[in-house]
């Protein structure tokens, strides 16, 4: 079977492996609802909402990958609605074709830990967003435990890099620096906290794109560099662009009550555990399958900065 590569969703995640796979010569199909304005010339597009089922099965048919880096609206109310609808087409679509699926996915399903997360860390009972993690990874887990689908999971923890405009490292720190104006953070900048470079989840979702079959079915952990802080690293990006490591930070704390008037603060707090402790993320598994290594921080962190400065 020749190879056909589908990519759902066209965030960082499947924007950076789009191009990783262009620049090895492969040709990846992308879709989601809308023609991305930044799509490479020659990448092939077809518009399909994951919610249709027979729009996810029109683009599938004979794909022999499907990379699911789909992103809803940062709302639980959105993603309880959303997420088991487009899990179910999904792995319908990977039945129907054989195709090895490989899901761009978080680890909101941990919920608050107080060490290393591993790829055997229980699920948690926690509930918003990270309880619909929960449910669509033992709803695909289910799926492959029973021979149905051919599936695998890349976890990743926050991301930034050159093009993430929405993260922690993105408009309001780096962005906002490039302008001279104080880094603006939504946790404590001193909290030790994983952070995995785009570049470097874009080399790790082709590795596990070409892996056999015999070795589908499993969960991975994204690798980060060395933990390091908000600050350190917001440092580091100042540094590059010349400017004081001025930083805005609100304090965890005060999440609930400027929920009260703030829609994105409200849905910020079932997710405090993310940063009211030391975050730390055991990507050992593929860094000892792949020997895979990771950018550090001084060379990924002025990439990111200097990329708001052209």
């Amino acid at each position: 079977m020749s190879e056909k590569i589908v990519i759902f969703g066209y965030g960082p995640g499947g924007r950076s492996l789009t191009e990783r796979l262009i620049a090895a010569g492969r040709q990846p199909i992308v879709t989601q609802r809308s023609r991305p304005k930044d799509l490479p010339p020659g990448v092939d597009f077809v518009a399909t909402d994951v919610r249709d089922a027979a729009a996810v099965q029109a683009v599938s048919r004979g794909a022999s990958h499907i990379v699911v880096t789909v992103g809803f609206p940062y709302s639980t109310r959105v993603w309880r609605q959303s997420w088991p609808i487009a899990m179910t087409h999904l792995l319908a679509a990977a039945r129907a074709t054989g195709a090895k699926t490989l899901f761009f996915d978080n680890l909101y399903m941990y919920g608050p830990q107080n060490g290393p997360i591993s790829e055997t860390t229980p699920y948690a009972r926690w509930g918003g967003k990270p309880a619909v993690r929960r449910a669509i990874s033992e709803q695909w887990q289910t799926a492959v435990a029973k021979g149905e689908v051919l599936m695998s999971a890349l976890r990743v923890p926050d991301f930034y890099g050159p093009g993430v405009s929405n993260s922690h490292l993105g408009d309001l720190v780096f962005g906002r620096l490039a302008q001279g104006k104080p880094a603006q953070i939504v946790a404590p900048p001193d909290m030790p906290h994983d952070f995995a470079y785009i570049p470097d989840v874009a080399r790790a979702m082709e590795r596990l794109l070409d892996l056999p079959e015999a070795e589908y079915g499993q969960v991975w952990h994204m690798p980060s560099a060395p933990t390091r802080t908000l600050r350190d690293l917001i440092t580091i990006g100042a540094r590059t662009l010349g400017q004081k490591p001025k930083i805005q930070a609100v304090p965890p704390g005060l999440f609930p009550v400027l929920g009260l008037v703030t829609p994105f603060m409200r849905e910020l707090h079932d997710m405090r555990f993310l940063f009211d402790r030391p975050y730390h993320i055991d990507g050992g598994k593929l860094t000892r399958r792949f020997g895979f290594e990771v950018t550090p921080f001084e060379v990924g962190v002025p990439e990111a900065a200097r990329s708001y400065r052209q």
